[in-house]
Parts: structure tokens; sequence; C-alpha cells
């Protein structure tokens, strides 16, 4: 990256004093204009045809390829002399995962033993072992929803749930969630599940039995899937929460009329659970370097994007340029122009952390691992720009500027982040922001898919930024050379001017909550 000598020399011209004189004099919080000038297509380009080359072998988690990405990652941040963020000096968070080998279980009801995956299936292993079942809550569809509670008034910390698939219908026949004839989130029939166990395990229940009706064929393809392709997950400690599709014939030795009703019961069985699962221990890291502010060190600004992809399928390499090489490459050059400044005397008022994850096409697990054992204090992390495929044009978007960006999260939890971000375009890069996604009700649910959602969930405020999806996501052809250069530039250098304005006022923003109770 291009130094800035000619501003220094400028601003020794300028003071009427010789160059050493100015150097030790360096304005504090100069225009970040310059350094941000510093990130350029070139050297985006440069990285990009590198990191999203087939030597990098598609960054699956876990495997050779993505080893590669992280040493890449490391060696540029030792060239900047930018240090890692750990005490030890390790520039890799190592985040332990697990992949599913053979997947096994018994289980028996009131005398009647089934059979995993005929009977019963899971998608992730369990903690092995025998668990014995002499109540389950029936919690109906298993919702919880502000228009709507199936927990409302029910206990169930400390105990099995069941739940069955769909969600409740008004008389005319509309959804009474939505109100419509369209479904809600929770009728959905994978995010729906994904949103009920959510719900279970928020009211602490040890596990769940989720009743799939006549899709459970459609989650037994899954399976058979899945077997092949051998699911990647977090290693699990302590006492992780437990959760099984069931059919028809386990569901009605449990609750004889779980098809009619939707009352929310207490149920006395006879039976255990006993899981068998083989599993294989993967090794994977997240990359984590750090600029100290100087004046308040203990409050962090995370710029993440994840490192991984898809790897080799069939043969083929999927490169995944735009997801996430672009916003690897991002960081990269972002991390560059804050050392630039820090170097010339300005560097940030509080801290940047540079967080890579590892495992985001898995599940969000770097981030999840990150947020679960930060390096860095949760509640002193002021704010998380995550950064996830910034480099093409959707073109589902028809209409407006090219040069633009979906923003995704801002105003959830801070509007005052919001706020800053807004002011911050219209005074540097002028990009049209997009909140398309932003809506509560968009059915793709963005808000929950990247890697900021771990940070949202624990009450840091995140702005997620994304260039939407294109004929090339997730697939061999998202190549480097389909990427458009100016606008990555251009929305790199967003998320830069947005950092140093978080970094260098003089107070961090607020959650609304916060505000709120002032």
């Amino acid at each position: 990256m291009k130094k800035i000598l000619a501003l220094a020399l400028l601003a020794t011209i300028g003071c009427g004093t010789n160059y050493k004189t100015a150097e030790k004099k360096a304005v504090k919080n100069l225009d970040p204009v310059p350094y941000a000038n510093t990130i350029t297509e070139a050297e985006l380009k440069t990285h990009l045809y590198t990191y999203a080359s087939d030597e990098f072998e598609g960054r699956n988690t876990g495997e050779p390829g993505q080893k590669k990405a992280v040493a890449y990652l490391r060696d540029e941040y030792k060239n900047l002399a930018i240090p890692a963020a750990q005490q030890n000096g390790d520039y890799f968070q190592n985040v332990p995962l697990q992949k599913g080998g053979d997947l096994d279980g018994e289980l028996t009801i009131n005398g009647t033993t089934f059979t995993f995956g005929e009977d019963f299936l899971a998608f992730s292993p369990q903690a092995n072992g025998t668990t014995d079942i002499t109540e389950i809550v029936y919690v109906g569809f298993g919702i919880d929803d502000e228009k709507y509670s199936d927990y409302k008034n029910v206990d169930v910390e400390g105990k099995i749930v069941l739940f069955k698939i769909g969600e409740p219908m008004q008389e005319d026949g509309t959804y009474l969630i939505s109100g419509t004839d369209e479904n809600s989130r929770w009728g959905n029939r994978f995010r729906g599940a994904a949103a009920k166990i959510t719900a279970a395990k928020e009211h602490k229940a040890k596990g769940a039995f989720f009743f799939a009706g006549e899709t459970f064929s459609m989650y037994k393809a899954q399976l058979a899937y899945m077997k092949q392709n051998s699911r990647v997950s977090l290693k699990e400690e302590k006492n992780p929460f437990f959760y099984y599709v069931i059919n028809e014939n386990i569901a009605s030795k449990m609750h004889s009329k779980i098809a009619e009703s939707d009352e929310a019961s207490s149920i006395q069985l006879a039976g255990t659970l006993v899981n068998k699962d083989k599993t294989n221990d993967v090794a994977s890291e997240n990359v984590v370097a750090i600029i100290k502010g100087n004046e308040k060190p203990e409050e962090y600004i995370v710029i993440s994007a994840h490192l991984d992809h898809e790897g080799v399928k069939n043969g083929e390499i999927y490169n995944g340029a735009d997801d996430d090489g672009s916003g690897t490459v991002a960081i990269l050059e972002i991390a560059e122009a804050f050392k630039q400044a820090q170097k010339d005397g300005n560097g940030p008022k509080r801290s940047i952390v540079f967080l890579h994850v590892t495992g985001e096409e898995k599940g969000l697990l770097g981030s999840k691992y990150y947020t679960d054992n930060p390096i860095f204090p949760l509640e002193n992390t002021v704010s998380n720009l995550n950064i996830d495929m910034i480099g093409r044009i959707d073109p589902k978007r028809t209409e407006g500027d090219r040069n633009y960006v979906y923003l995704i999260g801002s105003d959830k939890l801070s509007s005052e982040l919001h706020n800053v971000s807004e002011e911050v375009n219209k005074k540097y890069t002028n990009i049209e922001l997009d909140y398309k996604y932003n809506d509560e009700n968009d059915p793709n649910r963005y808000y929950y898919r990247s890697d900021h959602y771990n940070f949202a969930k624990n009450n840091v405020p995140v702005i997620f930024y994304f260039n939407g999806t294109h004929d090339d996501y997730h697939k061999p052809s998202d190549t480097p050379d389909k990427i458009n250069y100016d606008l990555l530039t251009n929305r790199a250098r967003l998320v830069f001017y947005t950092a140093w304005e978080l970094a260098n006022r003089d107070e961090r923003v607020k959650l609304d909550s916060d505000i709120e109770t002032k």
C-alpha cells in the first residue's frame, strides 16, 4: 500500500518546521481521506487473485486449503507489523470442531424401541450416554412470538419438550401470526424448525423432539445427504442441548392426540434415549489481529469477515471470490490503512480488532466460538462491522445506482450506530445505502445468516455489509475475474470510514435500550 509521505511533507511545510519536528507532533485524528485512499483496486485485486485461487482449494473448514488461507492472513499481518490479538502472540484462535462420522442411537418409549435413521433423526453429534425420559412437556407448535406463544405460563427449564411442525391458523384460513395466506417464519420447514429449537433453548429446555409430520421423509433424505458430506459442528464440552426429529410412530407414542391438540401439557413416560455417536475432531482457526487504541484501548471495534468457503466438490474448486474473499481482502486493506495512520501518529483512540472467522459456511461456527470465548470482553465491544460479499452486483436489483451496498442490522440495536453510518457515508463515500434486506419481514432473513448475528445476540451493535446474491453464489464460477473492483474499493472504504468514526468519536455508540433507561 502506498505510503503517505506527501501528506507528511505538506504538514511539515504548513507548520514551518523541519520534518523531524512535524513527525513528532503529527496532528491527532487527521483527515481520514488520505488513509482511505490507500485502499485501492489494484491491491484488492492482487490479494483476491491469490486468496481465491485454485491453490487455496476452496478454503473448506479444517481442510488443507483453509490452512493455507489462515497462513496467508497471518503472514500479511506480520508483514504489516500489526500484532496478534492474543497475549501469547498467536494470531490463531483455535476453534475446536467435530465432524459427524457415524451418528447412532436408540430410543425406547413405553416398552417400544425405535430405530435411529428410520424413526428418529439427528443432524449433528449429540452428547453420548443414556438419558432417562420420565416426563415430556408438550408445547404445541413450539412457537414463542410476540403475537402467539406456546410457552406462555409453561415452565420447561431442565425438561424435554415436544413440538410439532406448522403454526396456528385462524378461522378464515389465514395464518395467525402473519395475518395473511403466507406462513410466517415459524411455519417454514427448515427456518421454522431452527426458530423453534432456539425458542426451546431460550426457555432453558434440556432437549427437544420435533414431530415433522409428512415432511419426515424429506428430513431422512437430508440426513442421507449429510452422511455423505459429514457435517461439521462446534465441539461442545458440557451438557449440550439435544434435538431429534421424530416420525408419527414416536410422536403418537408420546402424545396420542398430537395431530389435533395444540394445548400445552405435561406427559409422563417410561423411556430411555441412548446416544452412540462417533465423531472425528477437526482443527480450525480464527485469525485475529489488533491495532491498540491510544486513548481508550479497552474499547473495541471488531471488523469481521469469514475466511472459509465450500472447498472442492466433485472435483471442482469453489473459489469463493465474492463469498467471502471480497470481505477478507477488504479487511486486509482496511487494516493497512489504520496501520499507516498509526505510523503517522494518527492511530485510533479505540482499539480496532481484525477478526477473520472460520466455519461460517458450516453454521457461523467461528464467530459463535469467538463470542462464546471472546479475546476481548463483549461488554467493551463497541460494535461489529461484518463484511460478507461486497464485490458484485445483485442482478435482482433492477433500480438504483450500481454504486450501492445493502446494509443490514444497523438500526436493530443502536439507532446511534445507524445515524453514524448514514452521516459517514454522506460525508465521504455517497454510496447508495439499500435497506431492502433489513426488513423484519424479509423472507431471506439475512440478518440471521452471517457472523454479525453472533455479536448481535450478545447485544453488540452491528452492521452487515452485503451486495446480495448472484448466479455464481455457492458455485465454482464465483471467481476473481467477476469482481467489480471499483465497487469493492468503495465499499471497503465505507467500512474504513465508519470504523474510523466509531473509533475516534468522544463517546462510544450506545444501545437503544441503554438510552431508553436513562
